[in-house]
């Protein structure tokens, strides 16, 4: 990746809405050039998609934990966790824990429920979140040179 490169995920990543033109002009290209880069950097899985951000407020789901479990059997903790329409994300992890999850949902009897439910693949351990920051730009990671 060059610095062009890197302007234009810069940029798409503050709004992957933006024109090509709108984003040619930002990054002093022609709409061609800019088009065949971002597409370059598509086939190159460096841009993986597009997504549109939700409010979680707005989508009633205001409660936000983050649970860590040692489980029992991490398939079935899984696979649970993809088909439950509460989990945001599911990471599973070497150490003391094997799962993070992280779940937004409506209310706190909404959350028992989804610890009351899980149980049966391990211990969980809950942290209700109260706030939150979200990297909105990721840089490359540059290697020092030797």
């Amino acid at each position: 990746m060059d610095q062009v490169d890197k302007k234009i995920v810069r940029e798409l990543q503050l709004n992957a809405k933006i024109s090509m033109k709108e984003l040619a002009e930002v990054v002093h290209l022609s709409s061609p050039a800019v088009t065949e880069r971002v597409r370059k950097l598509e086939e190159q899985q460096i841009i993986e998609g597009y997504h549109a951000h939700v409010a979680l407020k707005k989508m009633n789901r205001p409660m936000c934990a983050i649970i860590l479990f040692e489980s029992k059997d991490c398939k079935a903790l899984a696979n649970f966790c993809h088909n439950h329409p509460d989990v945001l994300e599911c990471y599973r992890v070497a150490g003391e824990i094997s799962y993070i999850i992280k779940i937004a949902t409506h209310s706190v009897e909404s959350l028992e429920q989804f610890i009351d439910a899980s149980m049966q693949y391990g211990t969980p351990s809950t942290n209700i979140v109260l706030s939150s920051h979200k990297k909105k730009i990721i840089d490359p990671f540059l290697a020092e040179e030797q």
